[in-house]
């Protein structure tokens, strides 16, 4: 008998696979035959499930992401990425936090750090496999008035000013440049002739993550003052229902491994009721102008 392990068949780097959304995911990836799954998580002790590969990453420092991307291809050695979710995400209540970088927290670990791990690792992408990045429908004004009706990058990465809602404003606007990070990977020639397929994952308002760092406790007190409330205006308006990891991360699952296909053209797939639907995103979103700004901006500040 051979005792050399049977090599994985399908390889899966995720980011934010510790909780919420992404540990739903990762349940489900983890027990498929055949795959290897490897995690970026900050600090130790995370728990994942059996045979699930952490590499320690901290999305606040842009060295950090670098060490991690070449973590994963020294570890993978010649071995292609199949799926690269990049889910993780923060969320605070105003814009006083900065990365060890100096950016703004928010914008920092939300955006400038995936558009960096993107970059390092999509050239690492198997043919014909995906790229995955976590939006949200808040990038809309039209789903919520705190949704940005305009972009700044400079003024993201370094705002000047607060007050009320302006935590919230600034995930809203990471969110946006999610996606149209994804939009500019999806358009990029080097990833369409390999038939890499480019998703923006919004996984719509789900009771139970750990989004900003809430202890349990924090979390009760949020279901308990907040869902309520949501589960009204969700009779009203689709876009609040709340929903489960559980269904989010077999979402995300689906999409990852192929099962859950877009229709040919859509980027943006956004869990509604329960459902997986492929709307428009906001007008914004689909600025080209704004896309190509965000992209070369980027570049700079991270410095690729």
């Amino acid at each position: 008998m051979n005792d050399q392990a049977i090599p994985a068949s399908r390889t899966i780097v995720m980011t934010g696979a510790t909780n919420g959304i992404g540990a739903a995911a990762i349940e489900r990836l983890a027990r498929q035959p055949g795959t290897r799954v490897i995690v970026g998580a900050r600090g130790t002790g995370r728990k994942v499930p059996a045979g699930v590969e952490v590499l320690p990453l901290d999305l606040a420092s842009l060295d950090s992401v670098r060490a991690f991307a070449d973590g994963v291809v020294a570890e993978l050695d010649d071995a292609p990425i199949d799926a690269l979710i990049l889910n993780a995400g923060t969320q605070a209540s105003n814009q006083k936090g900065r990365t060890s970088d100096g950016f703004e927290m928010t914008f920092g670990v939300n955006h400038l750090a995936h558009y960096l791990l993107a970059r390092l690792l999509a050239p690492r992408v198997a043919d014909n496999g995906c790229l995955i990045l976590t939006t949200s429908d808040t990038h809309d004004p039209a789903v919520t008035p705190l949704g940005p009706k305009s972009l700044d990058p400079a003024a993201l990465a370094h705002p000047t000013g607060g007050g009320f809602g302006s935590g919230m404003r600034a995930y809203a606007a990471s969110k946006l440049c999610n996606l149209l990070t994804a939009r500019s990977f999806a358009d990029a020639p080097e990833l369409a002739k390999r038939n890499i397929t480019v998703i923006a994952f919004n996984p719509g308002f789900t009771v139970g993550t750990n989004l900003g760092g809430r202890s349990p406790r924090t979390q009760r007190i949020f279901a308990a003052l907040v869902v309520p409330i949501f589960s009204i205006v969700g009779r009203f308006k689709p876009e609040f229902s709340a929903g489960k990891p559980e269904r989010a991360g077999e979402v995300l699952a689906g999409l990852a491994t192929g099962t859950v296909t877009p229709p040919p053209g859509k980027v943006y797939a956004s869990i509604v009721r329960g459902e997986l639907t492929y709307p428009s995103p906001s007008t914004l979103a689909l600025d080209d102008a704004q896309r190509d700004g965000l992209w070369e901006k980027s570049a700079e500040m991270v410095g690729v």
